[in-house]
């Protein structure tokens, strides 16, 4: 529940940013010289970007959360074994070795989208973030039936 609070919160505090930069923008159009016209529309173009990467990455969590809700309701969430340093970290040694026992679940299964969720948070506890979004990528595309090229 922390985590939804403050992901809207950050989003709301984007939105508002956004909508501070673009009315910046339209006042550099509104001015009329072709410098500030100029810089007017490349100013627009930042919340325009920002725009499409929060509705992205809202799009990605609303479909990982839903995965991870389906695979709950199966009993197939994987079962968090880890061992943890006094301090709270995960140990990465047993993160490695939980690894390597999902990535052999993936390799043995790899069109079944339950073995790259669960190999998405193998890699999300490894701290290895970008590659626990790429496996988290093929378990929705596969959960939706989409064609994906190989990684």
């Amino acid at each position: 529940m922390r985590a939804k609070l403050t992901y809207a919160l950050t989003a709301a505090v984007l939105v508002v940013y956004f909508v501070l930069v673009g009315s910046r923008g339209l006042l550099l159009i509104e001015t009329g010289t072709p410098l500030t016209v100029t810089f007017g529309v490349a100013v627009l173009i930042l919340p325009v970007i920002g725009v499409w990467f929060l509705w992205k990455n809202t799009q990605f969590v609303r479909k990982a959360n839903a995965l991870a809700a389906e695979l709950e309701a199966e009993g197939g969430l994987p079962v968090d074994e880890l061992k943890r340093t006094p301090s709270g970290r995960i140990d990465r040694d047993s993160a490695d070795a939980v690894f390597a026992q999902r990535k052999a679940e993936t390799e043995a299964a790899p069109e079944d989208w339950r073995t790259w969720f669960r190999l998405a948070v193998a890699y999300h506890d490894a701290r290895d973030t970008p590659r626990a979004r790429k496996a988290m990528q093929r378990a929705i595309a596969l959960h939706e039936g989409r064609q994906i090229e190989a990684a």
